[in-house]
Parts: structure tokens; sequence; C-alpha cells
């Protein structure tokens, strides 16, 4: 029984190539408070969405092994790219619940009324067999426009969604999307939500902006309460911040959570 109790008490962990996944985890805190969170930003390595995918997986597992070693009783791959090249064999390798991100096609595909959607997310994404089945199962009789994001990534990972340069990109990306009445656009990578406030201006206001953070942090939710790891106890959570790149940023980003008791680790 004490055992049972001690794994209630391990963090969930989560990661991603850089500051993306924060966009998860905030949604996962919003509906399990009670739950510690290990969180890991391989900054020093971002992007992933372009590697070869051989170099993704590799990074990626170290990554789950880093967070195994902290006992995570859990994992969210807050990736994309991560998880379309990936997420199958880490569930047949390592014991613990994975949840990955799965592109949001079935909602847009539901909410479009021009049946033509737009799709932004990185190479890796587009090619993974998650994305590929999901495409098939949810998209017949719409149009879907894909865009990889080329340079997205690494202006969130500066700080610099909302600078010129990421209007110009955004233009560049989904005024053509506009041009073929696309009326709802997903994004497929974690780091694109924080260019929601660029993506409204350089579309103003003319479609609906669909991410996955909801429906992962409800999956998380889901799997906690199937494998019996739920929290189960008052004590405050605890959240830690590790990342291979600098700690400024991601400050930056968790800013809006004012008395959070984060604690930042650089490795």
């Amino acid at each position: 029984m004490e055992k049972e109790i001690i794994i209630h008490k391990h963090p969930i962990g989560i990661f991603d190539s850089g500051v993306g996944g924060l966009s998860v985890l905030k949604e996962i805190k919003k509906i399990l408070p009670c739950e510690s969170i290990n969180y890991f930003a391989d900054s020093g390595n971002c992007p992933y969405g372009s590697k070869p995918k051989d170099e993704a997986l590799s990074l990626a597992r170290k990554n789950v092994e880093f967070l195994l070693k902290l006992n995570c009783k859990l994992i969210v791959i807050a990736c994309n790219t991560v998880t379309a090249v990936a997420i199958d064999s880490f569930r047949s390798k390592y014991k613990v619940p994975f949840v990955g991100m799965e592109p949001a096609l079935k909602p847009a595909a539901m909410q479009t009324k021009s049946k033509k959607i737009g799709i932004l997310a990185t190479e890796n994404t587009f090619n993974g067999r998650l994305f590929k089945q999901t495409f098939e199962k949810y998209t017949r009789g719409i149009e879907v426009f894909v865009q990889p994001g080329y340079g997205l990534v690494e202006l969130v990972e500066k700080g610099e969604q909302n600078s010129e340069k990421a209007q110009s990109l955004l233009e560049k990306y989904l005024l053509p999307m506009l041009a073929k009445k696309v009326d709802t656009i997903v994004l497929g990578c974690t780091h694109y939500p924080f260019l929601e406030n660029m993506i409204k201006k350089v579309t103003k206001n003319s479609v609906t902006i669909i991410d996955s953070a909801n429906a992962v942090a409800a999956q998380t939710k889901r799997l906690l309460i199937e494998f019996d790891l739920m929290s189960n106890d008052a004590i405050d959570p605890e959240f830690i911040f590790y990342t291979t790149g600098e700690k400024t940023i991601a400050k930056k980003f968790l800013s809006f959570e004012k008395g959070s008791p984060y604690r930042f680790e650089q490795l």
C-alpha cells in the first residue's frame, strides 16, 4: 500500500524540443491541479521538426530516459514531431503510459463551414503515421491545405512570436490559405499556440484556430484514472522545469502564472 501511495505522488513528465509544450502544460495544470510536473525542454537541440527522423528519435529517447530517472509515472510527449516518429516504439519499450499529440483534424473537420481547412505543422508531423491515419479518417469531402511552418519554432524559442519577422512568415504561410477560402486553421506544433495573437492579426480574425492541448490534457487525466495513478493527497504539487537552453525565455513564458512554485534547472 505504501508503495502505491508513493507512485501516486510521483510527477507527470512532459517534454518537448523547447518551450512549445508549455501550451500543453498549462492545460494539464488546469484539470490536474494536484499533480506534480517535471517539464523537460531540449531547447539546446531545438527544433526537432526539420531533423532527420533517426536524430529526432534519438534525442527523444534521451528525454524519456531522463524523465524516467526522475520517477515520472506518465509521460506526455508535448511535441507533434516526436509523437509522429517515436510514440509507437516508446509505448512498446517502456512500461509507463504515454500521451502524444494527435493533429486536431477531427474538430477542424466538424467545425469548418467552407469545407476547407489549413494545417500549419512540421515536415516530420505531416509524414507521420498518426497524421496520415487521422487525415484519412476525418477529412473526406474536405479540402486540406498543408504548410510546414519553417522558422516559426525558432522565433518562439527566442521569444519573438510577436515580431515583424513572425508576422512576415505567417503572412507567407497563411495568406495563400485564406485565398483558398480556408475558414479553420489547425496548429500542428505545440509552439504555434504562442503565435495565436499574430495569427489572428494576419487573418483579421477570419478563421477558427484549433490546437490539441485541451484534448491532450483530457487524455492525460483519463490515463491517470485508468492506471490508478492520480495523486490522492492534499500536499502542494511541485513544478520543476529542466532545460538544455537558457532559463530566461522559459521564465518569460511562465510569467503569466504569478506565484507558481516553479524550480528551474539548466542542464
